[in-house]
């Protein structure tokens, strides 16, 4: 031990004029304080406008998802109205995957009021499956959800033809141009 504190000795005396001394400046500490307080409001910004994110992401989500869930709302419904109801709702899926997939600068404001329109459609139908839950399975009642999933198909439909017809007018004037 003595052998180890020897050469530490050593070491100090022989870096002994090279060590920082000097004491630091009256205002460092309040400097110092400053700087402290400082990052902590950095701090709270980057966590507000996360919490705003977060918000605005969950938002975002449950007002575009507009698959409806199925399993839950037909539990009542007799075997055929299921089938049929899931028929019409892969192909309303398809449907909107397609027009989703067309998705472009040019084809933004369609696509979104196309969106605000099956929301609409979405709603209607909701209330058609309430109906169904508590007066149950009447032809009239059978025939509006028919007609709604019809309508929601036929609409996905014709937003797509536009869509193409609005492509197809484009790239025949970028034709023309060259």
């Amino acid at each position: 031990m003595k052998k180890e504190n020897k050469k530490l000795d050593q070491l100090f005396k022989k870096f002994e004029n090279q060590w920082d001394v000097e004491s630091p400046e009256s205002n460092h500490e309040q400097r110092f304080v400053q700087k402290l307080k400082s990052k902590k409001s950095n701090w709270k910004r980057f966590v507000s406008i996360g919490i705003a994110a977060s918000i605005v992401l969950i938002l975002g989500l449950s007002i575009f998802n507009t698959t409806p869930k199925k399993t839950e709302e037909l539990k009542f419904a007799s075997k055929e109205t299921k089938q049929t109801d899931s028929i019409f709702t892969i192909l309303i899926e398809k449907e909107l995957e397609k027009i989703k997939e067309k998705k472009s600068p040019e084809n933004e404001k369609i696509i979104a009021d196309a969106l605000k329109q099956m929301r609409t459609l979405d709603n209607d139908y909701y209330k058609i499956i309430k109906e169904l839950e508590t007066n149950g399975e009447s032809k009239q009642i059978i025939y509006a959800m028919i007609r709604n999933l019809q309508t929601r198909i036929s609409f996905l439909q014709s937003v797509l033809q536009h869509i193409e017809n609005k492509e197809q007018k484009i790239n025949i004037a970028d034709e023309k141009t060259m």
